[in-house]
């Protein structure tokens, strides 16, 4: 899972942004402390992602004044894509600390899901999307790093496994609105010839595409 510090020591909170809901120096101030909690004294938020971190603050306070101008549905889930090193994992993990506990998404590794599946087999498709296989739960997920993992054979039948967890999961968007939230460093490109048409497709009806600069520098350096 990509964890590392977002810093820039002569800024560390961006501007100040008010919408008619929300002071986001303030929210920015609040992601800014959490994030020392969470990864140390050094963590800071970088001023060149204000775009990014204005969009996904808008997004999980619910604020449809800032959404709107910025073209974001909140009935889809996120999309942040980026190159390695950008913060993308980070971000999201301390997203979660701007929704109720009610609301709360779950970070999971895609490589870790793909590992579940040697073990347990198929019933690791329905455990991240319908839920447990004779109990129906359904949670909202933040996929982290989908295209780290590799398509794994189970008893001599290859599986995409992301590709399966997430056609289950569109399904229950389109029946349920179940939310998805993914984290990738695949272009739109790259995640068509991975996971083919179909599913590319589908994620567009699903999530909010989020992208950091495909220049932006290493934050781990």
């Amino acid at each position: 899972m990509e964890s590392q510090t977002v810093r820039n020591s002569s800024t560390p909170v961006p501007e100040r942004i008010i919408s008619s809901h929300y002071d986001y120096g303030k929210v920015f101030q609040f992601i800014d402390q959490k994030g020392k909690e969470l990864y140390g004294s050094r963590f800071a938020l970088h001023t060149d992602d204000q775009s990014i971190l204005l969009q996904l603050a808008a997004y999980f306070l619910r604020d449809e004044e800032l959404c709107k101008r910025h073209k974001v549905d909140l009935d889809k889930g996120i999309m942040l894509t980026g190159p390695i090193g950008c913060g993308k994992t980070t971000l999201m993990n301390l997203m979660r600390y701007l929704t109720g506990n009610e609301n709360r998404y779950i970070m999971k590794s895609t490589r870790d899901i793909t590992f579940e599946f040697i073990q347990d087999g198929y019933e690791v498709i329905h455990r991240y999307s319908r839920g447990k296989l004779y109990n129906t739960e359904y949670k909202d997920f933040c996929f982290d790093d989908l295209g780290t993992e590799n398509n794994i054979k189970y008893f001599g039948n290859e599986c995409n496994v992301m590709a399966e967890v997430l056609l289950s999961r569109y399904d229950l968007f389109v029946s349920k609105k179940l939310v998805t939230h993914i984290t990738t460093n695949l272009s739109a490109t790259e995640l068509e010839q991975t996971y083919g048409n179909r599913l590319r497709s589908r994620l567009r009806e699903m999530v909010n595409l989020i992208g950091f600069d495909k220049e932006v520098t290493d934050k781990r350096k």
